[in-house]
C-alpha cells in the first residue's frame, strides 16, 4: 500500500480591514450623488434632430438662447407630469418636441402651424413672447 504523505498547512495571519469612518462613507455617497445630479441635469438639454435643423434653416426661424432655456425648462416640467410628445408654441414658431427623448422633432413658423393638424401629442406648451 502506498504511504500517505501529509503536509501541514502553514497558518496565515489574519488581517482585519481598516474601519472606514462615517465621513469617508458619506463622502463617497456624496460623490455619487453629485455625479447622479449632473447626469440628470445634462438630460434636460434639448437636442435638435437633423430634420428639425433643416426646417429651422429653411423657414428662417431663429430662437435665441433665452427662449431655448425657457423651452428646455418647460419641456422638463411637462416630462415630469408625464408628457411624452408636446407642441411648443412660440410667438413666431411652433415646435414638436419629444419630452421623452428631449429632442425637437420638427419646427415650423406660426403661420404654417395654423393650417396643420397635430397628432400624437399629449401636451402643449405656450410661450407667446
Amino acid at each position: 500500500m502506498d504511504k500517505m504523505m501529509f503536509h501541514p498547512i502553514q497558518p496565515k495571519s489574519v488581517t482585519k480591514p481598516k474601519p472606514t469612518s462615517v465621513n469617508q462613507t458619506f463622502q463617497s455617497n456624496n460623490q455619487f450623488t453629485v455625479h447622479f445630479h449632473q447626469a440628470l441635469q445634462t438630460d434636460s438639454k434639448l437636442t435638435v434632430s437633423k430634420h428639425a435643423k433643416e426646417r429651422l434653416l429653411q423657414r428662417g426661424i431663429h430662437i435665441n438662447e433665452t427662449s431655448w432655456n425657457q423651452i428646455e425648462k418647460k419641456v422638463q416640467e411637462a416630462k415630469n407630469k408625464g408628457v411624452k410628445e408636446s407642441l411648443v408654441l412660440l410667438k413666431d414658431a411652433a415646435l414638436i418636441v419629444s419630452a421623452k427623448n428631449n429632442t425637437v422633432i420638427t419646427a415650423m413658423d406660426r403661420e404654417e402651424a395654423r393650417t396643420q393638424i397635430f397628432t400624437n401629442i399629449n401636451g402643449t406648451i405656450l410661450l407667446d413672447q
